[in-house]
């Protein structure tokens, strides 16, 4: 797309902040006006439009894209969102252990274990841990727990839970994420830890290395996504 404006100017009002390219306000692809309700993350916005070229690429806008997400996929359709989270939960790659070599399970368990402690004491979710990658069903009692912790969370941060989510295969992850537990560099690390196991042993090749990089470069606009919408 053709970039067509010159000005781009963050507008405060009685909803919150919107953003205006020469003066007409920004709508979402589905036509939402794009309105929230941190300063910092309508700035944050703001900046994607005016670093944009002769054409606007919105794969170089990640914030704008998680804010339109928010607004026509989340808050149009909240319900189906806390399901894909919590089924997130029901295969979370924390759950997954390997039964061999015993130097990969001895690093997951000391890595990942105290995680999966924490959100049975954050959110009473006590999800089970299994060897091997056979799905397991967790109790039901600990994704009901999860999904009333994701019921309360707006659309802004579902939005950017549901990015990390998938960028490191852990809803446990995202959450520690998005509550500052872990950095998005610790998150990172954390979800990778099989593929940097093997990378020690065996090397990375290139297309392994930019898929990588594009999940890191993924977890880290999620993490300032999060940050920017808490205000």
């Amino acid at each position: 797309m053709k970039r067509l404006y010159r000005a781009v100017a963050v507008l405060a009002d009685d909803a919150g902040f919107a953003l205006a390219l020469d003066g007409k306000r920004v709508h979402t692809p589905a036509g939402t006006p794009l309105v929230v309700g941190a300063r910092a993350l309508a700035e944050a916005i703001a900046e994607e439009w005016s670093a944009q070229g002769e054409r606007v690429v919105p794969a170089t806008m990640p914030l704008m894209q998680l804010a339109a997400t928010a607004f026509d996929r989340i808050a149009t359709a909240r319900a189906a969102a806390l399901d894909q989270l919590v089924r997130y939960g029901e295969t979370d790659l924390l759950c997954y252990r390997a039964a061999e070599p015993p130097e990969l399970a001895e690093r997951q368990a000391a890595m990942w274990q105290p995680l999966i402690d924490w959100a049975g004491l954050r959110y009473g979710a006590r999800l089970h841990v299994t060897a091997g990658l056979m799905p397991q069903p967790q109790p039901a009692e600990a994704l009901a727990a999860l999904r009333a912790a994701l019921d309360a969370i707006d659309p802004l941060g579902l939005a950017g839970l549901l990015a990390a989510t998938g960028a490191a295969g852990s809803l446990i992850l995202a959450l520690a994420l998005k509550e500052g537990r872990l950095s998005a560099e610790e998150a990172w690390a954390l979800s990778q830890l099989d593929e940097t196991f093997q990378i020690e042993r065996w090397g990375e090749d290139a297309e392994a290395a930019r898929r990588r990089a594009a999940l890191r470069a993924d977890l880290a606009a999620a993490d300032r996504f999060l940050a920017l919408a808490a205000g």
